[in-house]
């Protein structure tokens, strides 16, 4: 409970009671005028420095510090001297546990209305303790949304590179330091193979060296793209037997290198993927052809077939040509479903040229066209399903590398907990359907209600539902347990989900971790000069697709602009002609 008082002149002030000292963001008094008075009182010099600070903002005045010791904190008015006599002087009570106002002058008397767009005092740290709310519960939260906020908050417009700072700031205060969430990867990891023993995690690291001496210690090659420190965030992805999207494995690496995909290739296909004759769909990047050749066979014909996305393939052709009026029909050659439909777009495409054919020519027809996949794609012509999950996980690419770990932990128990219990309440939907039109069928009613049944194998219960009014067809078999629909699959559905992640509880009861200490590798540390840089550089995959090609205005020919048009130098030398 705080305590109220007055002082000589009659001034109401607030005497708090001491807080955590860990708190560098502790409570300041507050006084019915908004201004400071001699004798006020302050739990600790942290809450001294944020008051004078929030005084300065919220005034919009500032102030330089003349004396910042253990034992006193100095600071007068930056036009003191020149009109404004304002200053305060805090010393610490030592017999009483508290610092005290010693002295002050008063309210500025500055006449300035403002002091510029931005404020001085109006830092990183102080913007990071205001919008740690907001980057708690979004930590995608835009810059330009920390921004808004603190010009909503504050009335001042900071740069970016000082909201950039502040989310960070927020986002380790929230989530724990960078460095520190390596060291505790490890134990998390322990924690979580101790509950869960079918568990598997493996690490592939590099030693640290300080100078020419091994150091003890090792190092994890890579985190998160958003923070800190560089690096990317692998992830294979699936489907279940209703066409949801199953992410099935991830990994953090340094980069996309070879080494990195041949580190998350090998251990997809040694602990998730081990049934052959499956299909890898995957952009045209090098470092995966070339861990897909390192794999000694696992992911080549005929254990696997490695296919590539259509739209890499439409954003690799329209880099080389600059022929956007082409892309559609790059694209409908890899969606031709039959060879005779292939070879009519493909000689289109030849006709416009020969070289847009010969770039095609050095793609295997199996690892793009529909038509000569074997059926190892689905259907499939892209890694869209991958970018789904990327975008669900883009939040958790934010947070420090344990933080992150956690956050897709959670997120996958949320996802398979939910998805089991749909498939179980369709399942028991499924028997109810099955019996109803089993009876049906048995009593030779071939129309009832809102369906109509038409069999066509009585002995193995084989027919067809119509729904009516919508008219929608099913093809069921009740032995076979399979439908159209897609109810009877849920059992294989089920079965997808039926992996049960159990909670790793109070850390006091893990485990005690015994093994090597890791920390980040300094060299993938992110830049910290000059405003960040963007994360997504677009390149032809984020450009409009035109359907009509560029016309020059000059000459009106297709395919080149008014700047590049031939008839230029032309133009300008008859100009140039008396």
């Amino acid at each position: 409970m705080n305590q109220t008082g007055q002082d000589r002149s009659g001034l109401k002030v607030y005497r708090l009671n001491q807080p955590d000292r860990s708190d560098s963001f502790a409570e300041i008094p507050i006084v019915e005028d908004g201004e400071f008075g001699v004798g006020m009182e302050f739990s600790s010099r942290e809450a001294v420095i944020k008051a004078v600070k929030d005084y300065s903002i919220r005034r919009s005045v500032d102030y330089r510090v003349f004396e910042s010791e253990p034992l006193t904190f100095y600071a007068k008015c930056t036009q003191y001297g020149l009109g404004c006599d304002w200053l305060i002087r805090v010393s610490l009570i030592s017999r009483r546990y508290c610092w005290v106002i010693r002295r002050y002058n008063g309210s500025h008397t500055c006449t300035r209305a403002t002091i510029s767009q931005d404020h001085s005092k109006l830092d990183s740290i102080t913007i990071a303790e205001a919008i740690k709310p907001l980057v708690e519960a979004d930590p995608a939260l835009k810059v330009k949304s920390v921004i808004a906020e603190v010009q909503s908050k504050f009335n001042y417009t900071v740069s970016y590179r000082k909201a950039w700072l502040a989310k960070q700031k927020a986002v380790e205060k929230i989530f724990g330091g960078w460095e520190a969430s390596y060291e505790a990867l490890p134990i998390w990891f322990e924690a979580m193979c101790h509950k869960e023993p079918s568990a598997v995690v493996h690490f592939e690291t590099m030693p640290a060296y300080q100078g020419d001496e091994l150091v003890g210690d090792i190092r994890v090659d890579g985190t998160h793209l958003y923070g800190k420190y560089k690096g990317c965030l692998l992830v294979a992805v699936s489907q279940d037997g209703n066409n949801n999207i199953v992410p099935i494995a991830f990994a953090i690496v340094e980069g996309e290198t070879s080494d990195a995909w041949h580190f998350f290739l090998s251990n997809l296909r040694q602990h998730v993927v081990t049934r052959d004759g499956v299909g890898l769909i995957s952009d045209r990047h090098e470092s995966i052809n070339a861990a897909v050749e390192r794999s000694n066979g696992a992911w080549s014909p005929p254990r696997a077939f490695h296919m590539f996305c259509i739209r890499h393939i439409e954003s690799n052709f329209l880099r080389k040509f600059k022929a956007p009026y082409l892309q559609k029909l790059v694209v409908n050659i890899g969606y031709s479903r039959t060879v005779r439909e292939y070879e009519v777009r493909y000689e289109r495409l030849r006709e416009r040229g020969e070289a847009y054919t010969n770039w095609l020519n050095r793609i295997p027809r199996e690892q793009y066209a529909l038509a000569f996949d074997g059926g190892y794609r689905w259907g499939h012509m892209t890694t869209n399903l991958v970018e789904c999950i990327n975008s669900v996980l883009k939040g958790a690419r934010n947070l420090p590398i344990t933080a992150l770990v956690k956050a897709t932990f959670y997120r996958l128990n949320e996802l398979f907990t939910r998805k089991r219990a749909e498939a179980e309440a369709r399942i028991n939907a499924g028997h109810v359907f099955s019996e109803i039109v089993t009876s049906k069928l048995h009593a030779n009613q071939l129309a009832s209600g809102n369906i109509q049944v038409s069999c066509f194998d009585h002995q193995n219960e084989v027919f067809e539902v119509r729904e009516m009014p919508s008219g929608m067809e099913f093809a069921v078999d009740l032995c076979g347990l399979r439908c159209d629909c897609g109810e009877f699959q849920m059992d294989q559905v089920r079965r997808v989900y039926r992996a049960r992640f159990r909670p790793l509880g109070n850390p006091a009861t893990w485990p005690a971790y015994n093994g090597p200490r890791f920390i980040p590798n300094p060299y993938l540390r992110q830049v910290t000069k000059g405003r960040p840089r963007m994360t997504h550089f677009l390149n032809e995959m984020d450009t409009q697709m035109l359907r009509r090609p560029r016309r020059c205005t000059l000459c009106g020919a297709e395919g080149h602009s008014r700047s590049r048009c031939r008839q230029t130098g032309a133009t300008n030398t008859n100009r140039g002609t008396p």
